[in-house]
């Protein structure tokens, strides 16, 4: 989805993008490529033979099915089943459904399975179509590390006329009688506005906490073992597969994305805060990344807003999750758009608009 974004608002003219080079997933204490198409699906190890065929079967009927046209639903009733139904109807056992939920459409809990099953076909389409697009895996990570991407996004800002204020501290919304936003003060220094969208630390009063996020940067002289020596790879570990109730996200990416020193590997792994020993909550992750040269772990609070912000005209954004792939972020930013503008980010509508003002 952040792909889809960034090419959508035309800021990748700022950005260079390389591919991550794996997508893989953790099952019965081994690694696995994704698989995502019907290809990989035969060549997959990741699957008993007879598995793999059902599977082929499930990912041809996903990539055929248009919502448009009844004709390529075929036994399945897309607007009734539930995800868990889809899964029956082909036959997949509880391991295939693990990493397709949760390493092609990127589901974070298992709650999706009782749901319609439209979202995650939805999600399973985008993970193959950007497959598609960009080679070994649907990831892109730009040179350079995240950091470029709010400056991109601060160079197309400028060209719509938008001003940043920088090194503004203790920044204070402003609300008139009636709840309203007003402006945001600054050092004696108040800008006037009609709405403010902001992360949960510039609006403390107007969140509130749902969890925590635990975090270890590690530095490594080595990639990822398993992963037929990958400069970068994604890897996700189900939420079944070690007994817990979310998943387990490793993020690695070297030299090759300009990121680190020659030679030298960046694992970021991340999950969701179930216990009182956060970082012991890593150890899967941690244990198949190899040896470490120096890791940093964080603990941070997760927040949500308590109002959708339609009546103050403050619009507060969620708490960065433990995923890293951005999925959430994005869908979050979407929301926001939705909640400030009363409809539905149009896609097509702003490419239109980067065109024009390109033309002109």
């Amino acid at each position: 989805m952040l792909v889809k974004l960034l090419i959508h608002t035309g800021v990748t003219r700022y950005l260079e993008f390389k591919s991550v080079e794996g997508s893989y997933v953790y099952q019965d204490g081994k690694i696995f490529k994704v698989p995502a198409t019907e290809q990989e699906a035969l060549a997959s190890s990741l699957m008993g033979m007879f598995e793999k065929r059902r599977y082929r079967k499930f990912l041809i009927w996903v990539n055929d099915l248009d919502e448009n046209n009844p004709m390529t639903f075929g036994d399945i009733d897309i607007a009734k089943a539930t995800m868990q139904e889809v899964y029956t109807h082909f036959g997949l056992d509880k391991n295939t459904a693990d990493f397709t939920g949760h390493a092609l459409a990127l589901w974070r809990d298992d709650n999706y399975k009782e749901q319609s099953c439209i979202d995650t076909i939805r999600r399973i389409k985008l993970y193959s179509e950007s497959l598609a697009r960009y080679g070994k895996t649907p990831y892109l990570y730009p040179l350079y590390g995240l950091g470029e991407l709010p400056q991109g996004f601060a160079r197309l800002s400028a060209i719509y006329g938008g001003t940043y204020m920088l090194d503004k501290e203790g920044c204070k919304i402003q609300f008139d009688e009636e709840g309203k936003v007003i402006g945001v003060e600054s050092a004696g220094e108040v800008a006037k506005c009609s709405a403010v969208v902001c992360d949960p630390s510039y609006a403390v009063d107007k969140v509130k906490k749902v969890g925590q996020v635990v975090r270890c940067i590690c530095i490594l002289s080595h990639p990822v073992p398993n992963t037929k020596d990958s400069l970068s790879c994604q890897l996700i570990i189900p939420q079944n597969q070690v007994d817990r109730k979310s998943d387990i996200y490793v993020c690695c990416v070297s030299y090759a994305h300009n990121v680190a020193s020659k030679g030298k590997f960046l694992a970021i792994c991340s999950t969701t805060v179930e216990t009182d020993n956060p970082e012991a909550e890593l150890k899967p992750a941690l244990d198949m990344i190899g040896p470490i040269d120096q890791k940093f772990v964080s603990v941070s609070d997760l927040f949500e807003p308590i109002d959708d912000g339609t009546n103050s005209k403050l619009f507060v954004s969620t708490t960065y999750d433990a995923t890293t792939h951005f999925e959430t972020t994005c869908l979050d930013i979407l929301d926001i758009y939705k909640r400030y503008y009363g409809e539905a980010f149009d896609f097509t509508k702003v490419a239109d608009q980067i065109q024009t003002v390109a033309d002109e």
